[in-house]
């Protein structure tokens, strides 16, 4: 059954941890990515799916606001929903969280470009997509 906030789960490796002993920057846009390809393969849309569709998403662009560090062995809950899908454009919002002590991380977000893989160019985001992802424009991230 689709949700409208799918939660993703990780435990910070050693990989992950800069020079300053945190989870390092570039990390985060992997565990966006992570997510967003978590949600999508739990509504069916996997990458097998895609490869027949003749649709893919590209990133157009990420926005992150760092609030406070993640660091090695902390378990964390990513939270990502559809803030807008329209025609071939689709927000993505992320809330990244320490579940130890519920503390907000992270805000982030992703513009992505529904394409046609033939022609490269963007296309009409299709129904079915639009019919199994549900969009919450007002959704404030936390944790029950």
């Amino acid at each position: 059954m689709a949700q409208i906030v799918y939660e993703h789960k990780i435990t910070v490796l050693q990989s992950a941890i800069d020079t300053n002993g945190h989870v390092n920057n570039v990390v985060y846009i992997q565990l966006m990515q992570d997510a967003a390809t978590a949600h999508s393969d739990s509504l069916g849309f996997t990458s097998e799916y895609y490869e027949n569709s003749g649709g893919t998403w590209v990133a157009r662009s990420h926005y992150i606001e760092y609030l406070k560090p993640a660091f090695l062995g902390d378990e964390l809950i990513i939270q990502t929903w559809i803030s807008s899908l329209r025609r071939s454009i689709s927000n993505r919002e992320y809330a990244f969280f320490r579940k130890s002590d519920k503390t907000l991380l992270a805000r982030a977000k992703t513009v992505w470009i529904y394409l046609n893989t033939q022609s490269g160019r963007p296309a009409r985001i299709t129904d079915e997509l639009l019919g199994k992802y549900l969009i919450d424009e007002s959704y404030e991230p936390h944790l029950a």
